[in-house]
């Protein structure tokens, strides 16, 4: 009797670990998707932005959508999203600084209207010269990180993902796929990088508003366990 007692047992230890990881996982699903979305759409908009004022120029054979958009851009631009968007509530988690400054939906839609704001005046303002636009939208991104981040993951990961994403357009004009209306930057823009630093810090904040959710579906599950 003792031994047939003891065996119901042990699916009910099983059972929480799974129910958590299959929780966990599909919860990354949801949210890679949701950014992957949020991204083609910011992309969408923003890329119509630029082409109106001819800063950006793609071949006539690759023009397909109806933002006059190469048909790449936007899904190249929603994987860039959602990676993004998981890896920085990731890095807080492995530096074990959690991010609390200003987490709430309201700050994250003031910091993508900033974002758009930031590409609106690459587009449509006129400068004297590239060095004093770059300048501007560098202050301008900056002010954005410290309005709506502050923290050094999220500073550091913004440089990266703007060296890496110039880099990555350098290759792209380079190889013919499309170019930039009076480079100053070798093939690209000098502004371009900062740019891609408050795209980071924009698609990292929603990923990070986005796990929040996760976190209260797991304290509320340890407090009633």
């Amino acid at each position: 009797m003792a031994e047939n007692d003891a065996m119901p047992a042990l699916p009910k230890k099983c059972g929480p670990y799974i129910s958590s990881v299959t929780s966990h996982g599909m919860n990354l699903v949801i949210r890679g998707i949701v950014l992957f979305f949020i991204g083609v759409f910011l992309a969408l908009v923003l890329n119509l932005l630029q082409i109106q004022r001819n800063v950006t120029l793609f071949p006539p054979d690759v023009i397909t959508s109806i933002f006059s958009s190469a048909w790449w851009v936007p899904p190249c631009c929603g994987t860039a999203s959602a990676v993004i968007g998981l890896l920085y509530p990731c890095m807080d988690r492995h530096l074990g600084e959690p991010h609390k400054f200003k987490r709430e939906w309201s700050s994250v839609m003031r910091c993508v209207a900033v974002f758009v704001g930031i590409n609106h005046a690459s587009a449509k303002v006129d400068f004297a010269n590239n060095i004093q636009l770059s300048l501007t939208l560098a202050a301008l991104s900056i002010g954005l990180w410290w309005t709506f981040d502050r923290s050094r993951s999220g500073f550091g990961l913004g440089v990266g993902i703007a060296f890496l994403a110039t880099l990555v357009s350098q290759l792209l004009v380079y190889n013919g796929v499309y170019q930039y209306t009076s480079p100053d930057f070798l093939y690209v823009r000098s502004w371009l990088p900062c740019i891609f630093f408050a795209g980071g810090i924009t698609m990292g904040n929603i990923g990070r508003q986005l796990a929040m959710y996760e976190c209260k579906v797991i304290a509320e599950k340890s407090h009633e366990d």
